[in-house]
């Protein structure tokens, strides 16, 4: 199915000014179909255009009252004749219930058995709901109308009333892009409150009733305390009436910021105990959404290339607005850990792009880069940003850009000339070097005989001249530092500190955007001195630099497994521990080093640590659950799980329960009989998601196979349980059980596009993707998907960034392999 292209979209833009939608669904007809009748008024200048719309059936279309043949439905577009200077077009069509998370996904409670609903409109979903003229520039109000089950709730981007039992009408909205519509439609538990006039609720579903009560004084909390510092940075108040947060099943993304109604995951209402890692995420999540009220839905850009700014500044603000007015202290910790090394790897990548891309990429594949590149780089970027202009001129371009684009759309180089009204300067070259220009510098320190070197490199496909904002830290055998700011302008630049310092870490405070290389010296003494430092975002900074200098095989994965481990021993927060047994997994055991003899140490070191760290603490917490994902040690599992020897302040609560089966899943430890067993224990929907990891991580032939038809032959299976499946089927200790799914991999993963739709289409394709076969062939494989023009766009962007990735670890072997 062709997507729109972004001359389509011009023309249509050009043609069309659309004046409202009526939006009316019946969600009564059963569990497979819904019905959506759509009205949309609009002026035209041209006499033929087409509306968007992919239904299970197309009943019927009528324009100014003449009928339009509904066989002319191709490929989701209908294409409508005979224009006329003010235009009223309805559609009526029977629409299918996803099982993807796009469109109205349809989600059953395995706890209970009652039925939830959701739109998620993003990105050409939102013709699988109603007809429309679905880009982000066709902006109109919306009322909408819902016929639901008496029992249920039903929310949306307008207040929504029941005028009659099972009958809901919501409030005229603002001028609103397709993409932002949402219903949340269903018996959901719901928890009210209000702040400065503006009613808020929560909503989850009635078997986490009481983990929402739990939890709805923080959630609540965190989002008072957004709106009073957004309202005073912006000077703009929130403009879209009530504003809801409702915590919806099988959700794709983290949360989506639709206008009024914000939906979430909501594994983030925690069902067991959390790590304050994780609540800062969560924190961070909501204040990110309501950043995007006003950056994203008042102003909306005009094409998808400009994304990223939505998502960038949400970003942005989301660690500086949580730092500022929320108890949660860690987001530039988890920034550092986990965002920036996502967006690192995406930027080294075949597939980088600038964060800032000319408009010249359909819908779909403007999607592919909704990546780590379009948060985490575009994030430093505005940090280094309002670090350059000052924040005074910083805020007021944001505010005068808002204020001037109210309800419309915008373009980046509208927001650059607000910057310039407000006093920036040569700020367009600043723009080319660093939003439009892809690939990350390399800064590295170099000891002279009276100070420090700093050295600029970037790289050679991407050449650029960016500035750098940022502190370098000399760090003593003691860990004493001494910090100092510099401006790295030019390739080199001198640092007056002690070059006899034991440690020297560029960019000490995470201030940019680069990759990070310590010198021989300081890596030799690293370990001595790790313990001694502090700083959490320094330790991030540190880890990345390891991380990244062993992908580009310049450093010997044995050592950076070592620093690895003695960072490990000494961490103390939950996001370092967290992060670092990721890495272990994901890349360095079977990856860059032999699997059995390192996890053996990792476990070492995760065992001791047990001993010794405070019981009842969330880095407790954190060490449990890592230990349980390396631990070979079948009698301590066991054991915890039967209530025996579990460290003093450690809760066996359920989502630490499936950790623990999952690893002795893997280990061949226990079999079906005690997975079933478990998930009769805790039979909710995220027990049976666990249950489905659980039994794909097994080494059992019949089991993988199972996996394997769930993950490339069930169109109708639910998102997270596709998700688990993939997660749980491959491992390092089962390379020869599961050698003959490689080829099968690479013969079929083609064919998920047509199973299935939007989003999931790619994520499948990167997680079933055979991670551990480090070798060239499957690069080879993987690059000739990449390049092949009749595979859908998402997984060729999938499989050639798993590509890339095993080419590194590839090259790693070889390097230090022999």
């Amino acid at each position: 199915m062709p997507s729109l292209s972004v001359d389509g979209a011009r023309t249509r833009a050009a043609a069309l000014s659309v004046q409202s939608y009526d939006v009316d669904l019946d969600l009564t007809q059963g569990d497979r179909t819904f019905a959506s009748t759509s009205t949309i008024r609009f002026t035209a200048s041209a006499p033929a255009s087409w509306v968007d719309v992919k239904p299970d059936e197309l009943l019927s279309v009528t324009l100014n009252g003449a009928p339009v043949d509904v066989a002319g439905l191709t490929d989701g577009r209908l294409e409508l004749t005979g224009l006329q200077a003010e235009n009223e077009l309805v559609v009526v069509a029977t629409m299918l219930y996803t099982h993807d998370g796009e469109g109205i996904h349809r989600a059953v409670d395995a706890a209970d058995g009652l039925a939830y609903t959701y739109a998620m409109s993003f990105l050409d979903a939102a013709p699988r709901i109603f007809a429309c003229f679905d880009q982000p520039d066709l902006k109109a109000p919306y009322r909408v109308k819902v016929t639901a089950p008496t029992e249920w709730l039903v929310l949306g981007n307008g207040a929504a009333t029941q005028v009659s039992p099972g009958r809901w009408e919501l409030a005229e909205t603002k001028p609103l892009s397709t993409y932002f519509v949402t219903i949340v439609a269903g018996p959901y538990h719901q928890v009210t409150d209000e702040h400065d006039g503006i009613p808020l609720s929560l909503v989850a579903k009635q078997s986490l009733k009481a983990e929402l009560d739990r939890e709805a004084e923080d959630i609540f909390r965190v989002t008072k305390q957004s709106f009073d510092e957004y309202h005073r940075l912006f000077g703009y108040r929130y403009p879209f009436g009530e504003y809801h947060q409702a915590f919806v099943p099988e959700f794709n993304a983290g949360a989506m910021e639709n206008p009024g109604c914000v939906t979430f995951r909501d594994p983030m209402i925690f069902r067991s105990a959390a790590t304050e890692g994780e609540r800062g995420v969560r924190a961070n999540t909501v204040v990110h959404e309501m950043a995007h009220q006003w950056f994203g839905d008042t102003v909306t850009m005009k094409w998808w290339n400009d994304l990223w700014l939505n998502e960038s500044f949400a970003e942005y603000m989301a660690h500086r607005v949580s730092m500022a007015v929320t108890e949660y202290q860690n987001n530039w910790t988890d920034f550092g850990f986990i965002r920036k090394w996502w967006g690192l790897q995406a930027d080294q990548r075949s597939s980088t792009h600038p964060v800032a891309a000319d408009p010249v990429k359909d819908a779909l594949d403007s999607l592919n880069d909704f990546d780590g590149i379009s948060y985490a780089k575009g994030a430093a970027a505005l940090k280094q940003l309002a670090a350059y202009l000052g924040d005074d001129v910083f805020l007021a371009g944001v505010n005068a850009h808002i204020r001037a684009n109210e309800f419309g759309n915008a373009t980046f180089g509208d927001l650059l000339a607000k910057w310039t009204e407000a006093g920036a300067v040569d700020i367009d070259a600043w723009a080319q070097a660093w939003l439009r220009t892809p690939g990350v510098d390399t800064i590295s320190a170099v000891r002279t005989a009276d100070g420090i070197k700093l050295r600029r490199v970037a790289p050679a496909a991407y050449p650029a001249a960016r500035p750098h904002q940022l502190s370098v830290g000399g760090y003593d055998a003691d860990g004493r530092a001494t910090i100092v700011d510099v401006r790295l302008d030019a390739d080199e630049v001198d640092v007056p500190l002690d070059p006899s310092v034991a440690v020297v870490i560029p960019d000490a405070g995470d201030d940019t955007w680069a990759k990070v290389r310590l010198d021989a010296d300081s890596l030799a003494n690293l370990t001595a001195v790790l313990p001694k430092i502090d700083t959490s975002v320094t330790r991030a900074v540190i880890l990345n630099s390891v991380r990244d200098a062993v992908a580009d095989a310049e450093l010997d994965p044995r050592l950076g497994f070592d620093i690895l481990l003695a960072m490990l021993a000494v961490e103390s927060t939950d996001i370092g521990v967290t992060t670092m047994a990721q890495w272990a997994e994901t890349h360095v055991l079977g990856g860059y080093l032999p699997y059995e003899e390192n996890r053996a140490r990792i476990e070492q070191v995760l065992g001791d640590r047990l001993s010794t760290v405070a019981a009842g603490t969330s880095l407790q917490l954190a060490v449990v659950r890592a230990y349980a994902r390396f631990s070979a040690d079948a009698g301590v599992l066991r054991g915890w799980l039967a209530g025996s020897d579990v460290p003093a302040g450690v809760t066996m609560d359920d989502e630490l329960r499936w950790k623990v089966v999952l690893q002795l899943a893997r280990i061949g430890a226990i079999g079906e009989a005690e997975i079933a067993a478990e998930y009769e224990r805790d039979s909710s929907s995220a027990g049976q998601v666990h249950a489905t990891r659980c039994r794909a991580a097994l080494p059992d032939a019949a089991a993988k196979e199972a996996a394997w038809a769930t993950i490339m032959a069930d169109p109708e299976v639910a998102n997270y349980d596709l998700e688990a499946a993939c997660d749980g089927f491959w491992h390092p200790a089962q390379l020869e059980l599961t050698a003959p799914y490689v080829d099968r991999y690479f013969a079929e993963v083609a064919g998920v596009a047509k199973l299935r739709e939007g989003w999931i289409v790619a994520t499948t394709a990167l997680l079933a993707f055979p991670r551990y076969s480090i070798d060239e062939q499957v690069v080879a494989r993987g690059r000739d998907i990449a390049a092949d023009e009749g595979v859908a766009s998402g997984i060729r962007r999938s499989v050639g960034d798993r590509a890339d990735d095993i080419g590194r670890a590839v090259a790693v072997r070889a390097a230090y392999q022999g």
